[in-house]
């Protein structure tokens, strides 16, 4: 028996596997290289990020290949433990997206130098074959193997800026609070496969069904409310990986101590890696009607958690003076409003009127999908403006802002453009992005009226951001430079750059065919994961 599973194993393999496997092979096909070349000092002659570059492109290459050969809606492969289907083939393509962008950002702020870069883009891209594989999750080993595969590296960017204490003590600070979150998670899944008696994701909620005693699924039976606990330790380690509060503490140190290119990369990349795996491991609890009560509570808890996230990020980045750790609350609350949408999906998957909202559960999914995609621009472009006059000030304060717009006015433009997209304002791409999250949560509310109250929270939290998003603008436009602030000039290829993330941030609002495309694209995505799991 055991040889037939190994035959079948490799079958299954050099058939489908490695072509559904691609992406993450040329990705780790790539550090192999770098590695070499740094081995056999290769890499004084052919710069690093050449090959760092073609390794991403063709990752992409490979990920939007995967939309034509994709015949079939769903399949397994590498024995039930990953699944190829739209929705990891749209994570792939926004993946190798992001890297590509975030590589060529490192190449114009020089960080890091020539002698760090083999080990530098090693580590990105070792954490970008995990957030690939947190896509297609299809089991709880993958699950926990993906998160600390996209987590370890991240741990040693934090702190790359080698001899500075800040930077050093970012990075053990996420190290002990990661290896924690690892260990809660690890437990959790242990206490759910041990009484499920299975690890594979879409088998979850038929398994809990079938262990639920009476009519409905309870937290007085034994053995749901073990599971019930092991989704709790589950749900910590995907909050810590979000950011979520009370999981949060971490994010604000972390990104003041890692440099600005890390802090991009960690705020999008390692968000959507997370989502992905939080909506995979969400539908596969749900859908039964004996656990329906109890997975629509769990939606609610996860929509005010949300809620929370939201509400103490915007809050609490009014006060902070340093313009990496303000957008890391700015990011703790965009996480908070796209765990709402994903507990609105929840509540409308679990109720008796599914079927009729179908819509609104294929919109909260989209929007979840289509927020990150404009996240990827807007955010990316605000860091990589940090970065670039990081370069010439030496500071990342809001002070090294004031009166910009004399010296460079190509970044301030690409920098109020990104946070007028970040508010949500009309026409560009955020705005649309939170109009698909506020109309999902308003759907959720026809199930239950929590979610109304949820959304009364969210459209709050859109009017609070606007204050502290507005004094980096004032400092930009309206104060004036001091006579001591260095001089930021602009090259010609930084401000490509910049101005290229900008007009994305514009084009997915106001072009219609590009707008259109990307929620055709993040619908059909957010759908297949739902015929999955038979929503």
């Amino acid at each position: 028996m055991f040889s037939d599973l190994i035959n079948n194993l490799i079958a299954e393999t050099t058939q489908h596997g490695l072509s559904y496997f691609s992406a993450e092979l040329c990705l780790s096909g790539t550090i192999v290289v770098m590695l070499l070349l740094r081995l056999f000092s290769i890499d004084r002659f052919v710069p690093t990020f050449i090959v760092a570059m073609i390794g991403a492109a063709a990752a992409g290459a490979c990920s939007l290949m995967q939309y034509g050969d994709l015949t079939e809606t769903s399949v397994t492969f590498f024995g039930g433990m990953l699944r190829q289907d739209l929705f990891s083939v749209f994570f792939r393509v926004l993946l190798s997206l992001f890297l590509i962008l975030t590589v060529a950002l490192t190449v114009l702020t020089g960080v890091p130098d020539n002698e760090d870069a083999p080990d530098f883009y090693s580590l990105l891209f070792g954490a970008t074959v995990g957030m690939m594989m947190m896509a297609s999750a299809n089991n709880l080993l993958i699950l926990f193997l993906s998160v600390e595969m996209a987590s370890v590296p991240s741990y040693v960017m934090v702190g790359f800026l080698k001899g500075r204490k800040p930077s050093s003590e970012a990075s053990l600070k996420y190290v002990i609070y990661g290896a924690g979150a690892a260990g809660v998670m690890l437990y959790g899944i242990s206490l759910i496969a041990g009484v499920l008696g299975t690890a594979d994701m879409s088998l979850l909620a038929e398994r809990l069904a079938i262990v639920a005693t009476g009519e409905s699924a309870g937290l007085g039976d034994p053995e749901v409310c073990t599971v019930a606990l092991g989704v709790m330790l589950v749900m910590v380690g995907l909050a810590f990986k979000l950011s979520l509060v009370p999981f949060h503490f971490w994010c604000p140190d972390a990104f003041e101590g890692a440099p600005a290119e890390v802090a991009g990369f960690l705020s999008v990349a390692s968000k959507a890696g997370a989502f992905a795996l939080l909506i995979r491991f969400c539908m596969g609890l749900s859908g039964v009607p004996a656990t329906q009560a109890l997975m629509t509570a769990f939606g609610i808890g996860l929509g005010l958690i949300g809620a929370l996230s939201s509400t103490f990020g915007n809050l609490a980045a009014y006060s902070q003076s340093n313009l990496k750790r303000l957008f890391a609350y700015s990011t703790i609350a965009h996480a908070g409003y796209m765990t709402m949408a994903v507990g609105a999906m929840i509540v409308m998957v679990n109720s008796d009127q599914a079927e009729s909202l179908a819509s609104g559960i294929s919109q909260s999914l989209g929007g979840v999908l289509y927020y990150l995609a404009v996240y990827v621009f807007m955010n990316l472009g605000a860091f990589a403006v940090i970065a670039l006059v990081r370069n010439y000030t030496f500071d990342e304060n809001i002070d090294s802002f004031k009166g910009l717009m004399t010296q460079s006015p190509a970044l301030c433009v690409c920098m109020a453009l990104c946070i007028a997209s970040l508010i949500g304002i009309p026409p560009l791409g955020g705005f649309f992005g939170k109009w698909m999250i506020f109309a999902a949560i308003y759907k959720a509310g026809q199930v239950h009226w929590a979610m109304y109250a949820i959304l009364a929270i969210a459209a709050l939290n859109a009017v609070f951001a606007v204050f502290y998003y507005v004094r980096v603008l004032k400092a930009m436009f309206l104060e004036e430079r001091p006579a001591e602030a260095r001089k930021v000039p602009l090259p010609s290829m930084e401000g490509a750059y910049v101005l290229v993330l900008a007009a994305m941030v514009i084009m997915l609002g106001v072009v219609p065919r590009l707008a259109d495309g990307l929620v055709t694209s993040a619908s059909d995505a957010g759908n297949a994961i739902l015929t999955v799991f038979g929503g």
